[in-house]
């Protein structure tokens, strides 16, 4: 081989090879920027102030009152069971620091998971547990579970969607749904499916009209696109797309509001919770991340703007050893985070300190 033509080959293959490291290096650089992002809150774990002699338990959701002055949530009746105490108020009315002022909901659910407030003020909540969870068990001696309410600020049911105690994966009943979002104009979102559900979303009118579903059907869990395993929250941004939660696929899913999938993200972790904020900022909680469930992910919240997916902040959970974290969050209309933590029953308020 002429000398000029050995010197070319190894210059190219020096080349390839620089090529090779600085797109490996720049691949890097990306996933470890997505999991070190900057952290700038500070947590505030005694913010919430019960009653004397009551607990706040599993607080399932967690929504801003568009009065800049309240916070709404969604607990558990002291612990993680409703039907185990009737006779507690499950939806809880806060003022700003951290106080109950009103409550009401005793009696209404067994175990009520997903919680949205919606642009006309309407409270919706989901009964989260599905056909062959032993959640469901006291549920079902009373009559509950497998629905979907509307509930007005004064605790008076307006709309059930589904059938009381009764699964099913038809247009007319759940099987355990685990989160509800209403778009602007009033059609109704439902993650219908907590763990061994239906695995789908479906889409009614704002008068409870079947409009379409997203996955599901017999043995419908699944990792393509498009499918669902344990879709666990749902939400909406600006432009009207729909994120879900696919949390036993460790990634997030979005859509548009025929159903068309758009996006894959899987940067956001094992995310239980999704929330876009009036900022059009997604919030995506992962509380499960561990070396079984979604190995070298850590748990936390991650902040991304909803049109990029990018993730900007990155709040860490410290404490993986003691129960799961983040499983439902809400963001009020200052920036700060209020985070529902199941395996340790509390609500904790991250405070935003830094731009």
């Amino acid at each position: 081989m002429p000398v000029f033509s050995r010197l070319a080959s190894v210059k190219s293959s020096r080349l390839a090879a620089w090529l090779l490291c600085t797109i490996s290096a720049l691949f890097s650089a990306a996933l470890y920027a997505q999991n070190v992002a900057d952290n700038p809150y500070h947590a505030q774990y005694d913010w919430v102030k019960m009653p004397e002699g009551q607990k706040i338990g599993v607080p399932s959701g967690v929504f801003p009152d568009p009065d800049r002055q309240h916070i709404w949530v969604l607990s558990r009746c002291g612990e993680n069971h409703c039907a185990l105490h009737p006779e507690v108020d499950p939806i809880l009315k806060f003022d700003l620091d951290g106080n109950v002022v009103d409550s009401f909901g005793a009696g209404l659910f067994s175990w009520p998971h997903g919680f949205f407030l919606d642009h006309e003020g309407f409270l919706w909540v989901t009964e989260g547990a599905p056909v062959g969870d032993e959640r469901l068990v006291e549920g079902t001696k009373r009559g509950l579970g497998h629905q979907v309410f509307k509930l007005n600020k004064a605790g008076e049911v307006l709309m059930a969607l589904g059938e009381a105690g009764v699964a099913g994966a038809d247009e007319s009943h759940f099987n355990g749904p685990a989160d509800v979002v209403v778009a602007p104009n009033g059609d109704i979102w439902i993650a219908d499916g907590h763990r061994g559900g239906n695995n789908r979303v479906v889409k009614f009118a704002p008068d409870g009209t079947f409009l379409l579903q997203i996955g599901g059907g017999p043995e419908s869990r699944s990792g393509d696109p498009g499918r669902f395993n344990d879709p666990h929250g749902i939400t909406i941004d600006k432009q009207g797309r729909i994120i879900v939660a696919d949390r036993g696929n460790n990634r997030t899913q979005i859509f548009d509001q025929e159903g068309k999938l758009l996006k894959v993200w899987t940067q956001l972790g094992r995310p239980s919770t999704v929330f876009v904020d009036h900022n059009d900022i997604l919030y995506a909680g992962d509380g499960m991340s561990d070396e079984n469930w979604n190995p070298g992910w850590e748990r936390g919240i991650r902040i991304t703007p909803a049109s990029s997916g990018w993730v900007t902040a990155f709040i860490p959970d410290r404490e993986v050893a003691v129960g799961t974290g983040v499983e439902f969050l809400g963001v009020d209309l200052e920036g700060n985070i209020y985070s529902g933590e199941v395996g340790r029953e509390r609500l904790v308020k991250y405070i935003r300190v830094r731009p």
